[in-house]
């Protein structure tokens, strides 16, 4: 198992700007000072260490903390391949799959809010344990992404995607009144 001793052997981290770079030659692979990583398909960093491929958020917290995280590792800004220590912390599977960018099908900008076209009205719900929970039917939009919000901030969500697409709606819509 890579330990910190010998992946600071082996690599250079700049907590300022998630790069790492080699320290020694390889011959036939890489030079002393070249930057290590390539992107995978994913859009994470991926270094290979003895044989074995670690995605570079990883390395980042061996490298700084010392020990392999026991849970997750978030970018709490959503940039897969923003390993910048600032952006980077520990947290539960839940917490992390809350801190995710909108679907792509999703057309009313906010997480948990749909038009119910037959209803002619907006639909709130949020996922609790892997299973939607209606939150209401509204026929004002920001009535439903105020349902959201209020959901999330009962779930105790606030840690987890303090920047969620419903607290930026309600926070835009209070500062422009």
């Amino acid at each position: 198992m890579l330990t910190q001793k010998r992946l600071k052997k082996l690599l250079h981290y700049n907590p300022d700007t998630g790069i790492f770079v080699w320290m020694l030659d390889r011959p036939g692979l890489v030079r002393k000072g070249d930057l290590a990583g390539t992107l995978d398909s994913y859009g994470y960093v991926q270094i290979g260490v003895d044989g074995k491929s670690y995605r570079a958020y990883r390395l980042a917290w061996l490298y700084m903390e010392g020990y392999w995280p026991e849970n997750e590792v978030d970018h709490i800004n959503r940039i897969r391949n923003d390993d910048r220590w600032e952006n980077l912390r520990e947290v539960s599977h839940l917490c992390n799959s809350r801190n995710r960018n909108l679907q792509k099908n999703n057309t009313s900008g906010i997480t948990g809010v749909y038009r119910n076209a037959a209803r002619n009205k907006w639909r709130a719900t949020i996922k609790i344990k892997g299973r939607a929970k209606n939150l209401g039917y509204y026929v004002e939009f920001d009535e439903a992404v105020c349902a959201r919000l209020a959901a999330e901030q009962c779930l105790g969500w606030e840690g987890c995607h303090s920047d969620s697409s419903a607290f930026q709606h309600v926070r835009k819509i209070t500062c422009d009144a």
